[in-house]
This record gives C-alpha cells, structure tokens and sequence, in this order.
C-alpha cells in the first residue's frame, strides 16, 4: 500500500515539475529574445501576441507595489500559500490532488521569478478590437485551470457526492 501511495505522489511531483520547467522554458526563451533584441514584440496573429512586461504584483499584476517591503510581505504569502497546497494535494483524493499539484506547479514557476528576477515576466497578451486581457505566463495559465477546476469539482462534483450521502 505504502509502495502504491509513494508512486501516485511521485507522479503528482512528477506533474508539478513538468509544468515548472514548461513555464521556466517558455520564460527564457521570451527574456533570450529581450536580451539579443532589446525587446519582445511578436505578433502572432490578431488576437496573440508576445509582448514582455516584468510584474511585481501576483497574479495578472494585481497588487503591484513599488515598496520592497510590501513586495517582500507579498512574496512570503506565496510562499506559505504554496505550503498550504502542498499539504491540501497531498491529504486530498486523486482529482483534487491533481489540480492542486497543477497548482503548485504554476505557482512554483512564478514563485522562482519573483526570488530571482523580483519580478515575474509576463508575456502573452491576448487582445480583441484594441481590448487587451492582463498579459499572463504560461504559470498563470495552470494557476487558472487548477483554480477553475477546484471551482468546478466544488460546484458540480461535491455536489453529486453530497447527494449520494
């Protein structure tokens, strides 16, 4: 049983780190072209661009701050909500464990930003007719998915359980 349980959080870690190294490759392919260019401005097609932009805020540069201790205050939340997904994935059931792995896993991405760039880049920028979404990362996109997920599992999927109950 023992055996079984180590492999089923190996697999969970396993995922976590693949969406860590997807958003760091994804970033320092996009800071590489910054560097040799000067700037990241890559149009992709009508509503896709690659536009760099360096975010001290969280999520989608929300609650950006120029105060460093703000900043740090910020930082040190993160860091604990990240021991509390950590504990929730791991003392969760198999679909649960997985968002929330997804979750640590983006989390983690931007985590390493803000302690090595103090700042996270952002680089995607989806935009219709001149109305321009946050610019995001490929970190904010698991974020999101995880955080629609639990939405969903608690809406819908709780919801079925508590009427079998």
């Amino acid at each position: 049983m023992t055996k079984f349980l180590n492999k089923k959080i190996f697999f969970y870690f396993f995922i976590t780190l693949l969406i860590f190294t997807l958003d760091r490759i994804s970033k320092m392919y996009v800071i590489n072209i910054a560097e040799t260019y000067g700037k990241v401005d890559i149009y992709l097609n009508q509503f896709i661009n690659i536009i760099l932009v360096w975010n001290t805020g969280i999520g989608f540069g929300l609650l950006s701050f120029e105060k460093q201790f703000t900043y740090n205050a910020i930082t040190l939340i993160i860091v604990l909500v990240n021991f509390v997904i950590l504990y929730l994935g791991i003392k969760s059931n198999n679909f649960k464990r997985l968002i929330f792995f997804i979750i640590l896993g983006g989390s983690l991405g931007n985590l390493f930003d803000r302690l090595y760039y103090a700042a996270v880049p952002d680089f995607i920028d989806i935009n219709y007719n001149d109305f321009h979404w946050f610019i995001f990362n490929v970190a904010d996109i698991f974020i999101s998915i995880g955080v629609i997920c639990l939405i969903f599992d608690e809406i819908f999927l709780n919801k079925e359980e508590n009427n079998e109950k």
